[in-house]
C-alpha cells in the first residue's frame, strides 16, 4: 500500500471540499432575480464560438436584429459581438475563459452563444476545462433549460437540468492516485438541488403544467442522487396541485421512445450528466440536436446556446455554410421570452416549427444536397414577416 499516494489524494480532496464549501456560501448569498423590465438598455452579447459557430451565429444575429429592430432603434436593447472565446485564444491563455473575455461577458445581461470546442485527451490543445462549464460556474447559471416540442406527436417536454454541480463541476479535478486507481468526484448539494427543483415547479405552476418528474439513479448512487431525490420531494410539498413522480435514468431513456408513455411527461428535473444525455436523446424527436436550443439561467445572468458541438469536421471539409442554425435560433426564441419579449419569442418558435416540422419547403442536410444555413434563415424570416404566421401554425397543429 502506497501511503504517500493516499496522503496526496486526501490533500487533493480536502482542497476540493474547501472550495465547494466556499461556493455554497456564495450560492446562499446570491442577490434576487434581475428584473429586465427595469433595465434600459438590455445588453445582449453575441459569442460566435468555434468551428461552425461563426457561421450559425451570423444567421442567428440576422434574425435577432430583425425581431428587435424597433427596440434597438429606441435604445431599449443593444446587441454587440463578444470576441475572444475561441479555442485558439483559450489555449494560448491556458484558461477555459481568458480573464479579459470573462470581464467582457459580465458587461452583458444576456448572451447568445455558438458552440465551442472542448479539448479531450489526445487533442492538440491543452487540457483546459470546458468553457461552457466554466461560464456556468462563473456566472452561476444553475439551470440548463431545454424544451422539446413535436406537437403532431403530442410531445411537449421541458427539461430543467442542474448546471453547476454533478460530475461536470469537478470533472477536471479528478486524481490518478497511482498506476492502478483513478478517481473522479461527484458533487450534489442541497442548495443546488433545491433551486433547480423549485425552478421546475415554478415553471409548471406559471405555465399550466400539471406534472413534474424527477430523474436520478438513486437506487444505486444512494448518497448524491439520494439527496437530489429527497430534496425534490421536499420541494414538491409546496406545490400540492402538481402531480409528481420519479424515474431512474436508464429506464427513462427507454420511456422517451415508448409511444404509450412518452406523452405523459411534461416537466423533468434532473442532475447535470443525466440531463446532458437525456436532452440529446429527446432532441432527436424534434429533428436532431441541430434543431434544439437551450437556456442557461441564473439570477443575474443568462446565456442561450445551441446544444451541439462545434463540428470541426464540417469546417475541415468545407461544409460549414451548410450548418443548421436552427439550434441557435431556437435558443434565441428562449432569450427573447426571458428578457420580456414573449410574443416575439413565440412567433419565432412558430416559424421554426412551420419550417422544420410542417411545411418543410427546404431541408438542411449539412451537405450540398441540402439548403445552406443562410437560405434556411431566409426561409424562417419569410414566415416571421407573414401576417398569417399564427393562423398557419394553428392549422398545422390541428392537422
Amino acid at each position: 500500500m502506497d501511503k504517500a499516494a493516499i496522503d496526496r489524494a486526501k490533500e487533493h480532496f480536502g482542497k476540493l471540499l474547501e472550495d465547494q464549501m466556499k461556493r455554497m456560501e456564495r450560492v446562499k448569498a446570491m442577490p434576487d432575480w434581475i428584473d429586465y423590465s427595469k433595465i434600459k438598455p438590455i445588453k445582449i452579447g453575441i459569442i460566435a464560438g468555434d468551428g461552425i459557430g461563426p457561421f450559425i451565429a451570423k444567421e442567428s444575429r440576422r434574425v435577432l436584429e430583425f425581431l428587435l429592430k424597433d427596440e434597438v432603434k429606441n435604445g431599449k436593447v443593444v446587441i454587440h459581438d463578444i470576441e475572444g472565446l475561441t479555442i485558439e485564444n483559450r489555449a494560448a491563455c491556458n484558461k477555459a475563459i481568458p480573464n479579459d473575455v470573462l470581464a467582457e461577458i459580465k458587461k452583458f445581461h444576456v448572451s447568445l452563444k455558438g458552440p465551442t470546442t472542448t479539448p479531450r485527451k489526445g487533442d492538440p490543445w491543452p487540457n483546459i476545462e470546458s468553457c461552457n462549464v466554466a461560464l456556468r460556474k462563473e456566472l452561476d447559471l444553475f439551470a440548463n433549460v431545454r424544451p422539446v416540442r413535436v406537437p403532431k406527436q403530442g410531445i411537449d417536454w421541458i427539461f430543467f437540468r442542474e448546471n453547476t454541480e454533478d460530475l461536470y463541476a469537478l470533472g477536471p479535478y479528478g486524481i490518478e492516485v497511482d498506476a492502478d486507481i483513478a478517481i473522479d468526484f461527484r458533487l450534489i448539494s442541497a442548495p443546488g438541488s433545491d433551486r433547480i427543483c423549485r425552478l421546475g415547479f415554478e415553471h409548471a405552476k406559471k405555465n399550466g403544467r400539471t406534472k413534474v418528474t424527477c430523474i436520478t439513479k438513486a437506487n444505486v448512487i444512494k448518497t448524491t442522487d439520494g439527496r437530489f431525490l429527497e430534496n425534490f420531494y421536499r420541494i414538491a410539498k409546496e406545490y400540492p396541485g402538481i402531480q409528481v413522480d420519479d424515474w431512474y435514468i436508464d429506464i427513462m431513456t427507454a420511456k422517451l421512445i415508448d409511444e404509450k408513455r412518452r406523452r405523459d411527461f411534461q416537466v423533468m428535473v434532473l442532475p447535470n450528466l443525466y440531463g446532458d444525455i437525456l436532452t440529446d436523446e429527446a432532441a432527436e424527436f424534434q429533428g436532431g440536436v441541430g434543431t434544439a436550443g437551450s437556456a442557461n439561467i441564473g439570477k443575474q445572468y443568462a446565456m442561450f446556446e445551441a446544444i451541439h458541438g462545434s463540428a470541426p469536421r464540417m469546417v475541415k471539409e468545407g461544409r460549414a455554410q451548410y450548418a443548421d442554425p436552427c439550434s441557435m435560433i431556437r435558443a434565441e426564441a428562449m432569450l427573447l421570452s426571458h428578457i420580456g419579449f414573449v410574443e416575439k419569442g413565440k412567433n419565432l418558435e412558430m416559424a421554426l416549427d412551420i419550417c422544420g416540422q410542417y411545411e418543410k419547403k427546404m431541408t438542411i442536410t449539412g451537405r450540398s444536397d441540402g439548403a445552406t444555413g443562410a437560405a434556411f434563415t431566409d426561409y424562417i424570416m419569410e414566415w416571421l414577416k407573414n401576417p398569417k404566421l399564427k393562423e398557419t401554425w394553428e392549422v398545422y397543429l390541428k392537422a
